[in-house]
């Protein structure tokens, strides 16, 4: 860490008084010190830190601000106390979002911010934040004043503008310097200040840190205790984050292969899921005779053991029609309990439940926007976990330049894309190759049609541009095998 911010966490930490000549030192010796110095000029300091000032105040504000009075826009401000510590917050100024409306609103700022309570939470530091930075009319709540009550003066005076909240340890040097590390270049990022080369692994460790905390992955034996829970499981997540291959490997490390797999789509009815009449031949006669469909099927093969039932693309049909009377038993804990009376009988007996011993485990695709959503009766009933894209699996099963590709658009769609459009972003599936030739092959022929899709159908017209941009960036590689950051 940089001198300059250690010396300026220090202070921070150590709350008022205010070393000679205020916070400016400290703030200015940040460029040079850990952001290059072309970036001065985009940051204007405040630093009221008199004592006799009602709320002393120290931080970045946009340049474009006035030198004095109300100032508008995304700050770093640090409200000091008398010898009792300080606070770093990012505030929007009073005077409204202008001149950093893009900043505010936009996607990414939000989930970044956000990501930032959780990883100072996870350091064990105290941390708050606002869901929605723009959201002027809402004060910081009650319990922040609670947990803080040395700083209920700055609270009152500007709770409706300060977003994000992180109280600076006194005790602890290095989680101060932490949270003040966080905080600076969390801002330096947003603004566009490079750090000097000496702190830029930590500088974009910290950016990396934030954006993966959408993309938290649930391991195999998470989904297998959560599937001895509730029963009843569905994996979502956007096109090749390997949702159905989990659920094989879980049918085949957790039940040693005592399961089945069937497929939903839109022609399966009632009669293929529950029960109903198929038609046979006898003595050259037609007849029809009792079907047990897949469920009861599955339910038969769980009287002795515990066993899978995989239904993949369960999205793609019709839920409600094709369960019929047997939603009811689909109630974690109740639904052995449960009975329902079929249309036929079941080994004589139209009365039906589900033993303790079965367990569904669904897929589904949330980028298919063709598909009617699952109704809330169905979804209360299934546990959902999401699969986002696997980092990991493709910085160890990929080639460089597909690491690049990825993370081109992973920036795409955490800055830009809505909160319902995340999901749209591509799996791992589509960057796995041992060689470049390999993956231009997968881009042509997988990754580009998916991509056109998207923007042909309109959806990610909300941040069309920012992936219309990368998307152009990989056909070049596909036809030249050069790709450019």
């Amino acid at each position: 860490m940089a001198d300059a911010l250690t010396e300026l966490s220090e202070f921070i930490a150590r709350g008022l008084p205010a070393p000679e000549g205020g916070a400016r030192p400290l703030l200015e010796a940040l460029f040079g010190g850990r952001y290059h110095q072309r970036f001065q000029s985009q940051a204007a300091i405040r630093d009221p830190l008199s004592p006799n000032v009602d709320v002393p105040f120290a931080g970045f504000i946009h340049p474009d601000n006035p030198a004095s009075g109300a100032y508008g826009g995304a700050s770093l401000i640090w409200f000091p106390t008398d010898g009792n510590g300080s606070i770093l917050t990012f505030v929007v100024g009073t005077a409204g979002l202008s001149p950093d409306e893009g900043l505010l609103s936009r996607p990414g700022h939000r989930r970044k911010v956000r990501a930032l309570r959780h990883y100072l939470a996870r350091e064990g530091v105290w941390a708050w934040a606002k869901p929605d930075p723009t959201a002027l009319g809402i004060n910081v709540p009650g319990f922040v004043g609670r947990h803080l009550p040395d700083f209920r003066k700055a609270l009152k005076r500007y709770g409706g503008e300060i977003y994000a909240i992180a109280e600076v340890p006194t005790d602890n040097p290095t989680k101060a310097c932490l949270v003040t590390q966080a905080f600076f270049d969390l801002y330096a990022f947003e603004r566009g200040w490079i750090a000097l080369k000496d702190y830029e692994r930590e500088y974009l460790a910290l950016i990396d840190a934030l954006r993966s905390d959408l993309f938290v992955r649930a391991e195999e034996g998470e989904v297998y205790r959560l599937l001895q829970e509730r029963r009843f499981v569905i994996l979502q997540g956007p096109p090749g984050t390997g949702k159905t291959r989990m659920a094989e490997r879980i049918k085949s490390d957790y039940f040693g292969g005592h399961g089945t797999t069937i497929q939903f789509h839109p022609a399966v009815t009632y009669e293929d899921f529950i029960i109903g009449l198929s038609p046979g031949t006898s003595d050259r006669s037609l007849h029809f005779g009792v079907r047990s469909g897949w469920l009861v099927e599955a339910a038969m093969s769980a009287q002795e053991r515990p066993f899978l039932l995989v239904i993949d693309e369960i999205n793609r049909a019709d839920l409600g029609k094709i369960l019929g009377e047997a939603i009811y038993l689909f109630e974690p804990g109740e639904g052995a309990r449960r009975a329902v009376e079929l249309p036929y009988a079941v080994n004589g007996e139209t009365s039906f439940t589900l033993p303790p011993e079965l367990y569904v485990l669904g897929t589904m695709n949330t980028a298919d926007r063709s598909i009617a959503p699952v109704d809330l009766a169905i979804r209360r009933r299934f546990a959902f976990v999401t699969l986002p894209p696997d980092l990991e699996a493709i910085r160890d099963n990929s080639v460089d330049i597909g690491v690049r590709v990825f993370a081109a658009l992973q920036d795409a769609f955490t800055e830009h894309a809505p909160d319902d459009s995340l999901d749209l972003l591509p799996g791992q599936s589509f960057f796995l190759a041992k060689t470049t030739e390999e993956l231009q092959r997968r881009f042509r022929y997988e990754l580009l049609p998916l991509l056109d899709e998207y923007l042909r159908e309109g959806l990610v017209a909300s941040f069309g541009a920012e992936l219309q941009a990368v998307r152009d960036q990989i056909e070049g590689f596909v036809h030249h095998g050069i790709w450019a950051d």
